[in-house]
């Protein structure tokens, strides 16, 4: 039977966290997302989740809800469809009204994912079949496809006291978990001592990775990364900012560690020119950065097709819906070298599903196999935290209020 979008219900959402965040290009005490509802014309809901973050992909909040509104949803979604496949089509087809060129394909890249995650999750209900089945019917994925009944996580070390870094060293050791990652690169951090400490806490076969957050440069990356190199860290996430992404092509291979691209890897076209320009060993791909589940399955194919790692990463964050697609990710795709996300409970104050879809103990996760995202959202939560809210009906003369 024909299906097709009745409404998109979007609103701006304000979660504060239970801590601050901070890294070497930011600092965070809360979360502005788009959290999207999509209502077929069955009635079927879904939901999904995008979180615009300027210094990731150049869009904020506002200039995402612009987008919204300049463009033509009716026009683009008024279709019915059949099945998944059909819905795969459609969205590979939908395109956002930006505001300004952009030769990266990145701009608005949150909202399309709020947007494609909230309609898959619809779809994926009506056919009571889990997100993670879409990974199948990609043919780009044939090469990656990894059936997982649960999701290894790891941690993450952001700026904090060294009384905090202890404590948490000793938690994460105790709770069984195997890897984690350093933010590096903060001014009046001494990187070294840090590394050092945590080696010392965190043992020889604990994996320890560090991310610069564009901190560095590519005149001095070999010097920063020298005193570092001793402590066994597996790759360095972002040494550059992206305008000196290219100059990475000639260090590559000779800094004594694999290069991870983030903030300069939001696209196909900037998995594309990762490629051909030869400036990295991994990506790290993000479902909201990378435009949705869609894209970010391509990327990592893209990926695998060259010779390169990958591993899924979180926007910081970001919310139980989010969290479970990334789920779906997780259990669906081979070869994650590094799986980052589900901090739900331990980082956010208010969350917006039902089930409580933080990792357990060593980072590990089940499965999500319920249809669509596998999740109940707490509509009521989302109307507490909701700074706005816009209604598109979909549909000949629909519009937006």
């Amino acid at each position: 039977m024909p299906i097709h979008v009745t409404e998109l219900a979007v609103h701006h959402v304000h979660i504060p966290f239970r801590k601050r965040v901070k890294h070497a290009s930011h600092a965070r005490v809360d979360t502005e997302s788009l959290v999207v509802r999509c209502q077929l014309s069955d009635g079927t809901v879904g939901w999904g989740e995008g979180l615009p973050r300027e210094y990731v992909t150049g869009e904020t909040i506002d200039t995402a809800w612009s987008m919204l509104h300049a463009t033509d949803l009716p026009q683009q979604l008024a279709r019915s469809w059949t099945g998944i496949a059909e819905t795969i089509r459609t969205l590979d087809q939908f395109q956002l009204t930006r505001p300004n060129p952009d030769d990266r394909d990145c701009f608005g890249n949150s909202v399309r994912c709020a947007i494609e995650i909230s309609i898959l999750d619809a779809v994926c209900r009506v056919e009571q079949r889990p997100l993670s089945s879409v990974t199948e019917l990609l043919p780009e994925t044939m090469a990656i496809r990894s059936r997982s009944e649960s999701a290894r996580y790891s941690a993450v070390f952001t700026a904090m006291s060294t009384f905090a870094q202890i404590s948490r060293a000793l938690k994460i050791r105790y709770y069984g978990f195997r890897g984690a990652k350093v933010k590096t690169g903060v001014e009046g951090v001494d990187d070294r001592a840090m590394l050092k400490r945590l080696r010392f806490l965190l043992g020889r076969k604990f994996d320890l990775r560090i991310d610069a957050n564009e901190a560095w440069t590519c005149e001095n990356l070999e010097a920063n990364l020298a005193p570092l190199l001793p402590f066994g860290i597996t790759s360095v996430e972002q040494p550059v900012p992206h305008e000196q992404v290219d100059g990475l092509s000639r260090l590559r291979g000779r800094i004594g560690v694999p290069l991870m691209l983030d903030e300069s890897l939001c696209s196909l076209i900037d998995a594309r020119r990762a490629i051909e320009r030869g400036t990295c060993d991994l990506f790290n791909i993000r479902l909201s950065k990378c435009g949705g589940f869609l894209n970010s399955l391509r990327i990592a194919a893209l990926a695998h097709q060259a010779g390169l790692g990958y591993q899924l990463g979180c926007q910081v964050g970001e919310t139980g819906i989010l969290s479970a697609a990334g789920r779906h990710f997780a259990t669906s795709v081979g070869n994650i070298r590094y799986l980052e996300g589900s901090f739900d409970r331990f980082l956010v104050k208010e969350r917006l599903t039902v089930e409580d879809i933080t990792f357990g103990y060593g980072g590990i996760a089940p499965a999500l196999n319920k249809g669509g995202l596998g999740v109940t959202i707490d509509e009521a939560a989302v109307a507490r935290v909701s700074q706005r809210s816009a209604k598109f009906p979909i549909g000949a003369g629909g519009s937006s209020s």
